[in-house]
Protein backbone atom coordinates (compact mmCIF):
# COMPACT_ATOMS: atom_id res chain seq x y z
CA UNK A 1 0.00 0.00 0.00
CA UNK A 2 1.11 3.65 -0.42
CA UNK A 3 2.98 5.09 2.52
CA UNK A 4 0.91 6.76 5.24
CA UNK A 5 1.93 10.23 6.30
CA UNK A 6 3.25 10.32 9.84
CA UNK A 7 6.06 12.86 9.51
CA UNK A 8 5.61 16.57 10.15
CA UNK A 9 7.97 17.57 7.33
CA UNK A 10 7.71 16.73 3.65
CA UNK A 11 10.41 15.11 1.57
CA UNK A 12 10.82 15.76 -2.12
CA UNK A 13 9.26 12.39 -3.01
CA UNK A 14 6.32 12.74 -0.62
CA UNK A 15 2.84 12.62 -2.15
CA UNK A 16 1.30 15.87 -3.27
CA UNK A 17 -2.04 14.09 -3.76
CA UNK A 18 -3.15 11.02 -1.81
CA UNK A 19 -6.16 9.03 -2.98
CA UNK A 20 -7.50 6.47 -0.53
CA UNK A 21 -10.29 3.93 -1.13
CA UNK A 22 -11.81 6.10 -3.86
CA UNK A 23 -14.94 4.75 -5.52
CA UNK A 24 -17.39 6.29 -7.97
CA UNK A 25 -20.85 4.78 -8.37
CA UNK A 26 -23.94 5.57 -10.39
CA UNK A 27 -27.31 4.39 -9.11
CA UNK A 28 -29.16 2.62 -11.90
CA UNK A 29 -32.73 1.40 -11.88
CA UNK A 30 -31.89 -2.13 -10.77
CA UNK A 31 -28.39 -1.91 -9.33
CA UNK A 32 -25.44 0.40 -8.82
CA UNK A 33 -22.78 0.75 -11.51
CA UNK A 34 -19.25 0.98 -10.16
CA UNK A 35 -16.92 3.00 -12.42
CA UNK A 36 -14.06 3.33 -9.93
CA UNK A 37 -13.60 0.64 -7.31
CA UNK A 38 -11.71 1.26 -4.07
CA UNK A 39 -8.59 2.82 -5.62
CA UNK A 40 -5.69 3.98 -3.43
CA UNK A 41 -2.87 5.80 -5.17
CA UNK A 42 -0.29 8.54 -4.56
CA UNK A 43 0.86 11.22 -6.97
CA UNK A 44 4.30 12.14 -5.68
CA UNK A 45 5.73 15.62 -5.65
CA UNK A 46 7.62 16.38 -8.86
CA UNK A 47 6.88 13.12 -10.66
CA UNK A 48 5.08 12.12 -13.84
CA UNK A 49 2.72 9.24 -13.05
CA UNK A 50 1.30 7.37 -16.04
CA UNK A 51 -2.17 5.88 -15.51
CA UNK A 52 -2.76 3.20 -18.13
CA UNK A 53 -5.68 0.97 -19.06
CA UNK A 54 -8.13 0.03 -21.77
CA UNK A 55 -10.92 2.42 -22.73
CA UNK A 56 -13.59 2.44 -20.04
CA UNK A 57 -11.28 1.18 -17.30
CA UNK A 58 -11.90 4.13 -14.96
CA UNK A 59 -8.88 6.31 -15.77
CA UNK A 60 -10.88 9.51 -16.37
CA UNK A 61 -13.02 8.84 -13.31
CA UNK A 62 -9.88 8.68 -11.19
CA UNK A 63 -8.79 12.11 -12.45
CA UNK A 64 -12.27 13.54 -11.92
CA UNK A 65 -12.36 12.13 -8.39
CA UNK A 66 -9.03 13.81 -7.63
CA UNK A 67 -10.69 17.17 -8.40
CA UNK A 68 -14.11 16.25 -6.98
CA UNK A 69 -15.42 16.82 -10.51
CA UNK A 70 -17.56 13.70 -10.99
CA UNK A 71 -20.83 14.87 -12.51
CA UNK A 72 -24.15 14.00 -10.92
CA UNK A 73 -25.67 11.50 -10.40
CA UNK A 74 -22.22 10.00 -9.81
CA UNK A 75 -21.27 9.58 -6.15
CA UNK A 76 -17.63 9.77 -5.05
CA UNK A 77 -16.57 8.13 -1.78
CA UNK A 78 -13.21 7.68 -0.07
CA UNK A 79 -10.70 10.44 0.60
CA UNK A 80 -8.58 12.70 -1.58
CA UNK A 81 -5.98 14.82 0.21
CA UNK A 82 -3.87 17.54 -1.40
CA UNK A 83 -0.67 18.66 0.30
CA UNK A 84 0.44 22.24 -0.50
CA UNK A 85 4.07 23.20 -0.84
CA UNK A 86 4.17 24.70 2.65
CA UNK A 87 3.73 22.82 5.92
CA UNK A 88 0.07 23.85 6.00
CA UNK A 89 -2.61 21.32 6.81
CA UNK A 90 -3.65 19.01 3.97
CA UNK A 91 -6.72 19.91 1.92
CA UNK A 92 -9.58 17.39 2.01
CA UNK A 93 -10.69 17.83 -1.59
CA UNK A 94 -14.02 16.00 -1.27
CA UNK A 95 -15.01 18.28 1.63
CA UNK A 96 -14.45 21.59 -0.20
CA UNK A 97 -17.37 23.95 -0.81
CA UNK A 98 -18.39 24.91 -4.34
CA UNK A 99 -16.53 28.23 -4.07
CA UNK A 100 -13.42 26.56 -2.65
CA UNK A 101 -13.51 24.01 -5.47
CA UNK A 102 -13.82 26.75 -8.09
CA UNK A 103 -10.49 28.21 -6.98
CA UNK A 104 -8.84 24.88 -6.22
CA UNK A 105 -9.44 23.37 -9.66
CA UNK A 106 -7.37 25.91 -11.59
CA UNK A 107 -5.08 27.37 -8.96
CA UNK A 108 -3.89 24.13 -7.33
CA UNK A 109 -4.84 21.30 -9.69
CA UNK A 110 -5.58 21.86 -13.38
CA UNK A 111 -6.75 19.41 -16.03
CA UNK A 112 -6.06 19.05 -19.75
CA UNK A 113 -8.71 17.09 -21.61
CA UNK A 114 -8.54 15.05 -24.78
CA UNK A 115 -9.25 17.07 -27.90
CA UNK A 116 -8.49 20.77 -27.47
CA UNK A 117 -11.18 21.86 -29.95
CA UNK A 118 -13.90 20.61 -27.61
CA UNK A 119 -12.35 22.58 -24.72
CA UNK A 120 -12.18 25.97 -26.47
CA UNK A 121 -15.14 28.23 -27.23
CA UNK A 122 -15.03 28.58 -31.04
CA UNK A 123 -16.41 32.15 -30.86
CA UNK A 124 -13.59 33.38 -28.61
CA UNK A 125 -9.93 33.97 -29.42
CA UNK A 126 -7.28 32.07 -27.50
CA UNK A 127 -6.37 35.38 -25.83
CA UNK A 128 -9.98 35.71 -24.71
CA UNK A 129 -9.79 32.32 -23.00
CA UNK A 130 -6.69 33.36 -21.06
CA UNK A 131 -8.21 36.70 -20.05
CA UNK A 132 -11.49 35.10 -18.98
CA UNK A 133 -9.68 32.55 -16.82
CA UNK A 134 -7.50 35.19 -15.16
CA UNK A 135 -10.46 37.51 -14.47
CA UNK A 136 -12.62 34.71 -13.07
CA UNK A 137 -9.96 33.96 -10.46
CA UNK A 138 -9.17 37.56 -9.60
CA UNK A 139 -5.68 37.57 -11.13
CA UNK A 140 -3.99 40.62 -12.59
CA UNK A 141 -4.71 40.22 -16.30
CA UNK A 142 -1.62 42.07 -17.56
CA UNK A 143 0.72 39.99 -15.41
CA UNK A 144 -1.17 36.84 -16.28
CA UNK A 145 -0.92 37.51 -20.02
CA UNK A 146 2.84 37.92 -19.69
CA UNK A 147 2.94 34.47 -18.14
CA UNK A 148 0.70 33.19 -20.92
CA UNK A 149 3.14 34.44 -23.55
CA UNK A 150 6.03 32.80 -21.72
CA UNK A 151 4.16 29.51 -21.50
CA UNK A 152 3.28 29.56 -25.18
CA UNK A 153 6.91 30.27 -26.06
CA UNK A 154 8.04 27.40 -23.85
CA UNK A 155 5.72 25.17 -25.88
CA UNK A 156 7.32 26.38 -29.12
CA UNK A 157 4.38 28.51 -30.22
CA UNK A 158 4.37 32.09 -31.51
CA UNK A 159 2.49 33.84 -28.69
CA UNK A 160 1.01 36.71 -30.71
CA UNK A 161 -0.11 34.52 -33.56
CA UNK A 162 -1.74 31.99 -31.23
CA UNK A 163 -3.38 34.57 -28.95
CA UNK A 164 -4.93 36.36 -31.94
CA UNK A 165 -6.30 33.11 -33.36
CA UNK A 166 -9.52 31.18 -32.88
CA UNK A 167 -9.12 27.51 -32.01
CA UNK A 168 -10.21 26.31 -35.46
CA UNK A 169 -7.41 28.35 -37.02
CA UNK A 170 -4.76 26.29 -35.22
CA UNK A 171 -3.56 22.80 -36.06
CA UNK A 172 -4.36 19.97 -33.66
CA UNK A 173 -0.90 20.07 -32.13
CA UNK A 174 -0.93 23.84 -31.76
CA UNK A 175 -4.36 23.93 -30.13
CA UNK A 176 -3.40 21.14 -27.73
CA UNK A 177 -0.25 23.01 -26.68
CA UNK A 178 -2.30 26.21 -26.27
CA UNK A 179 -4.65 24.27 -23.99
CA UNK A 180 -1.70 23.08 -21.90
CA UNK A 181 -0.51 26.69 -21.59
CA UNK A 182 -4.00 27.78 -20.53
CA UNK A 183 -4.10 25.08 -17.85
CA UNK A 184 -0.83 26.43 -16.38
CA UNK A 185 -1.56 30.15 -16.45
CA UNK A 186 -2.72 30.23 -12.81
CA UNK A 187 0.43 28.42 -11.68
CA UNK A 188 -1.05 25.14 -10.39
CA UNK A 189 1.17 22.58 -8.70
CA UNK A 190 -0.56 19.55 -10.26
CA UNK A 191 -1.52 18.88 -13.87
CA UNK A 192 -3.94 16.07 -14.72
CA UNK A 193 -3.78 15.13 -18.40
CA UNK A 194 -6.60 12.95 -19.79
CA UNK A 195 -5.48 11.37 -23.08
CA UNK A 196 -4.07 14.76 -24.19
CA UNK A 197 -2.37 13.43 -27.33
CA UNK A 198 -4.87 10.77 -28.44
CA UNK A 199 -6.18 12.81 -31.39
CA UNK A 200 -2.69 13.68 -32.70
CA UNK A 201 -0.36 11.91 -35.08
CA UNK A 202 2.58 9.96 -33.69
CA UNK A 203 5.16 12.64 -34.47
CA UNK A 204 3.16 15.33 -32.67
CA UNK A 205 2.50 12.98 -29.74
CA UNK A 206 6.23 12.46 -29.26
CA UNK A 207 6.89 16.19 -29.61
CA UNK A 208 4.37 17.09 -26.90
CA UNK A 209 5.67 14.40 -24.56
CA UNK A 210 9.20 15.78 -24.81
CA UNK A 211 7.86 19.27 -24.09
CA UNK A 212 6.02 18.00 -21.01
CA UNK A 213 9.25 16.82 -19.47
CA UNK A 214 10.74 20.29 -19.98
CA UNK A 215 7.81 22.25 -18.54
CA UNK A 216 7.56 19.87 -15.57
CA UNK A 217 11.08 20.82 -14.60
CA UNK A 218 10.75 24.55 -15.29
CA UNK A 219 7.42 25.00 -13.50
CA UNK A 220 7.97 22.40 -10.76
CA UNK A 221 4.90 20.37 -11.68
CA UNK A 222 3.55 17.01 -10.61
CA UNK A 223 1.78 15.38 -13.57
CA UNK A 224 -0.71 12.55 -13.83
CA UNK A 225 -0.83 11.40 -17.46
CA UNK A 226 -3.78 9.21 -18.50
CA UNK A 227 -3.51 7.04 -21.59
CA UNK A 228 -4.50 3.70 -23.07
CA UNK A 229 -1.12 3.55 -24.83
CA UNK A 230 1.39 2.03 -22.43
CA UNK A 231 4.51 2.37 -24.64
CA UNK A 232 3.65 6.01 -25.35
CA UNK A 233 3.94 7.04 -21.71
CA UNK A 234 6.48 4.46 -20.49
CA UNK A 235 9.45 6.55 -21.61
CA UNK A 236 8.05 9.73 -20.05
CA UNK A 237 6.61 8.59 -16.74
CA UNK A 238 8.58 7.98 -13.56
CA UNK A 239 6.01 5.42 -12.43
CA UNK A 240 3.10 3.56 -14.01
CA UNK A 241 -0.27 2.69 -12.47
CA UNK A 242 -2.29 0.06 -14.35
CA UNK A 243 -6.10 0.08 -14.12
CA UNK A 244 -8.33 -2.77 -15.21
CA UNK A 245 -12.14 -2.66 -14.98
CA UNK A 246 -12.18 0.16 -12.42
CA UNK A 247 -9.55 -1.47 -10.16
CA UNK A 248 -5.88 -0.68 -9.72
CA UNK A 249 -3.90 -3.85 -10.45
CA UNK A 250 -0.21 -2.84 -10.56
CA UNK A 251 1.96 0.15 -9.63
CA UNK A 252 5.69 0.61 -9.95
CA UNK A 253 8.61 2.38 -11.62
CA UNK A 254 8.12 2.51 -15.37
CA UNK A 255 11.15 0.42 -16.24
CA UNK A 256 10.22 -2.30 -13.75
CA UNK A 257 6.60 -2.46 -14.91
CA UNK A 258 7.60 -2.71 -18.58
CA UNK A 259 10.45 -5.18 -18.08
CA UNK A 260 9.22 -7.13 -15.08
CA UNK A 261 5.48 -6.83 -14.71
CA UNK A 262 4.04 -9.28 -12.21
CA UNK A 263 0.36 -8.97 -13.15
CA UNK A 264 -1.06 -11.05 -16.04
CA UNK A 265 -3.16 -8.12 -17.29
CA UNK A 266 -0.20 -5.75 -17.53
CA UNK A 267 1.78 -8.41 -19.38
CA UNK A 268 -1.16 -9.09 -21.72
CA UNK A 269 -1.47 -5.36 -22.36
CA UNK A 270 2.21 -5.17 -23.29
CA UNK A 271 1.87 -8.18 -25.56
CA UNK A 272 -1.12 -6.63 -27.35
CA UNK A 273 0.77 -3.48 -28.32
CA UNK A 274 2.25 -3.37 -31.86
CA UNK A 275 5.99 -2.83 -32.09
CA UNK A 276 8.02 -1.88 -35.13
CA UNK A 277 10.82 -4.08 -33.80
CA UNK A 278 8.76 -7.26 -33.40
CA UNK A 279 7.04 -9.45 -36.01
CA UNK A 280 3.33 -8.77 -36.45
CA UNK A 281 2.42 -12.30 -35.33
CA UNK A 282 3.87 -11.60 -31.87
CA UNK A 283 1.09 -9.09 -31.22
CA UNK A 284 -1.66 -10.96 -29.38
CA UNK A 285 -4.94 -9.25 -28.47
CA UNK A 286 -6.35 -9.94 -25.03
CA UNK A 287 -9.19 -12.47 -25.39
CA UNK A 288 -12.64 -11.57 -24.13
CA UNK A 289 -13.82 -8.13 -23.10
CA UNK A 290 -13.84 -5.95 -20.00
CA UNK A 291 -16.91 -6.26 -17.75
CA UNK A 292 -19.91 -3.97 -17.77
CA UNK A 293 -19.71 -1.54 -14.81
CA UNK A 294 -23.10 -2.77 -13.61
CA UNK A 295 -21.98 -6.41 -13.74
CA UNK A 296 -18.42 -6.61 -12.49
CA UNK A 297 -17.43 -10.11 -11.35
CA UNK A 298 -16.81 -10.97 -7.73
CA UNK A 299 -13.22 -11.31 -6.65
CA UNK A 300 -10.57 -10.17 -9.13
CA UNK A 301 -12.21 -8.32 -12.02
CA UNK A 302 -9.70 -9.79 -14.49
CA UNK A 303 -10.71 -13.39 -13.68
CA UNK A 304 -12.85 -14.06 -16.82
CA UNK A 305 -9.89 -13.21 -19.10
CA UNK A 306 -6.99 -14.47 -16.99
CA UNK A 307 -5.10 -17.70 -17.79
CA UNK A 308 -4.16 -18.06 -14.11
CA UNK A 309 -7.65 -17.66 -12.62
CA UNK A 310 -8.67 -20.07 -9.86
CA UNK A 311 -11.67 -20.38 -7.56
CA UNK A 312 -9.81 -18.20 -5.05
CA UNK A 313 -9.62 -15.42 -7.66
CA UNK A 314 -13.36 -15.71 -8.32
CA UNK A 315 -14.24 -15.54 -4.62
CA UNK A 316 -11.81 -13.01 -3.17
CA UNK A 317 -10.34 -9.66 -4.09
CA UNK A 318 -6.55 -10.14 -4.16
CA UNK A 319 -4.52 -8.10 -1.68
CA UNK A 320 -1.44 -6.09 -2.64
CA UNK A 321 1.87 -7.93 -2.87
CA UNK A 322 5.26 -6.21 -2.83
CA UNK A 323 7.04 -7.66 -5.87
CA UNK A 324 10.06 -5.41 -6.26
CA UNK A 325 11.63 -2.11 -5.37
CA UNK A 326 8.65 0.28 -5.08
CA UNK A 327 6.54 -2.14 -7.15
CA UNK A 328 3.32 -3.82 -6.02
CA UNK A 329 0.70 -5.93 -7.71
CA UNK A 330 -2.77 -7.25 -6.87
CA UNK A 331 -2.60 -10.87 -8.02
CA UNK A 332 -2.72 -14.10 -6.03
CA UNK A 333 -0.59 -15.80 -8.69
CA UNK A 334 1.91 -13.05 -9.50
CA UNK A 335 4.83 -15.47 -9.23
CA UNK A 336 3.41 -17.44 -12.17
CA UNK A 337 2.57 -14.45 -14.41
CA UNK A 338 5.88 -14.37 -16.30
CA UNK A 339 5.58 -17.99 -17.41
CA UNK A 340 1.86 -17.77 -18.15
CA UNK A 341 2.09 -14.58 -20.24
CA UNK A 342 5.56 -14.48 -21.81
CA UNK A 343 6.76 -11.37 -23.62
CA UNK A 344 8.86 -11.13 -26.74
CA UNK A 345 12.33 -9.62 -26.05
CA UNK A 346 11.52 -6.65 -28.32
CA UNK A 347 8.63 -5.64 -26.06
CA UNK A 348 10.80 -5.08 -23.01
CA UNK A 349 13.69 -3.32 -24.71
CA UNK A 350 14.32 0.20 -23.40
Amino acid sequence: MPRSRTEAGRRADDPIVEVRDASVTYDLEHRAAMVLDDVSLDLRRGEILGVVGESGSGKSMLANAMMDAVEEPGITTGTVQYFPESTAEPVDVLDLSDEELRKFRWEEIAMVFQGALSSFNPTMTIEGHFEETLEAHGYDVDEGMERARELLSDLYLNPERVLDSYSHELSGGMSQRALIALSLVLEPNVLLMDEPTAALDLLMQRSILSLLDDIKEKYDLSILFITHDLPLVAGLADRLAILYAFELVEVGPSTRVVRGSQHPYTRALLRAVPSIDAPLETMQPIPGSAPNPAHTPDGCHYTPRCPLATDECRRETPPWFDVGDDQRTACFHHEEAEAAVPLEPEVVQS
